[in-house]
């Protein structure tokens, strides 16, 4: 069972940054796609971005597109670097894990949360003006 457990949420200052983390466990990631999606409040789930595992290739929304950075280590953490945050920023940001996303990786896929069959907990970031 894969298990996600985001951190690293908090408020911040418009202008500010922060970096949220994504600890995956449960099986071997090679063939993953991991996403990183937020929900505000009354607003519907949207898609941040995106990366494939195996081969580190990324995908953005054109909203953060610029300022918000995924990467990876060697292990099983992924990464979401915020920088320029704005107040429309603030959401509960999750992670989450799609186990044939290799197979599938386009931008399309990639940003529909129905192609994601784990997702974490979440972890709330306020961007203050």
């Amino acid at each position: 069972q894969v298990h996600l457990v985001e951190s690293g949420g908090g408020l911040v200052q418009a202008g500010g940054s922060l970096r949220l983390s994504c600890v995956a466990s449960g099986s071997t990631f090679s063939y993953y796609v991991m996403g990183w999606f937020r929900q505000a409040p009354g607003k519907e789930r949207e898609f941040v971005g995106s990366i494939t595992w195996s081969i580190g290739r990324t995908y953005y929304a054109d909203s953060v597109k610029g300022r918000f950075t995924i990467s990876k280590d060697n292990a099983n953490t992924m990464y979401l670097q915020m920088n320029s945050l704005k107040p429309e920023d603030t959401a509960v940001y999750f992670c989450a894990a799609d186990s044939q996303g290799y197979y599938r990786a386009t931008y399309y896929y990639s940003s529909r949360g129905a192609s994601y069959g784990y997702w974490g907990q979440g972890t709330q970031v306020t961007v203050s003006s």
